[in-house]
């Protein structure tokens, strides 16, 4: 079972959260659910014919929650990462991690501490792969940090589903897909 820290609530960390959580794999997601969701009004959402954002961010932290994943509104201070170790801080102190999903937003004062992020002001940008995996092992980046421009609900879940299914491939060495069969009559 691996330990997987997810900083940031948005639509792009809760749904790397569900996916790895359903892998009864242990996942810690940190915010303080103070996501812009909360200013929108979702009616391009597939599968979602209308809502708001805090119903659509009350609805989606249920679901992590339920899936087993601890949602803790610590605020994380820092990250370092030494010989392949990761380590976040909190006001409680020190954690080791072996995965680590950034998901900041618009402001990423973590990713910048790692160096990852490549330009500054509005059009912030931290270069990552299609799956949202940065230049350092076992970061990822997902969301508005890795697509400015491209600010969408269910882009940044697209992307946390993403950055969570490669996670999983790695961790069983092979590809991992996450899908369900409806249940028999």
């Amino acid at each position: 079972m691996a330990e997987i820290a997810i900083v940031g609530d948005g639509p792009g960390g809760l749904s790397a959260a569900l996916f790895l959580a359903r892998s009864e794999n242990s996942v810690t997601v940190y915010g303080i659910d103070a996501t812009v969701m909360h200013y929108a009004f979702l009616n391009n959402y597939l599968g979602i014919e209308a809502i708001s954002g805090t119903d659509f961010q009350t609805a989606a932290r249920n679901q992590v929650e339920q899936a087993g994943a601890a949602l803790s509104s610590e605020e994380v201070t820092a990250v370092s990462v030494n010989d392949g170790s990761i380590t976040l801080t909190t006001e409680s102190g020190d954690a080791e991690v072996d995965f680590l999903i950034l998901s900041e937003g618009k402001q990423m004062p973590l990713a910048n501490s790692l160096g990852i992020q490549v330009t500054a002001g509005e059009d912030d940008l931290v270069p990552v792969d299609s799956n949202g995996k940065t230049a350092i092992d076992h970061v990822y980046v997902v969301g508005r940090s890795a697509r400015p421009s491209r600010s969408q609900a269910i882009i940044s879940a697209g992307d946390g589903a993403a950055a969570a299914l490669d996670i999983l491939s790695e961790i069983e060495g092979n590809d991992v897909q996450d899908w369900d069969s409806p249940p028999k009559d």
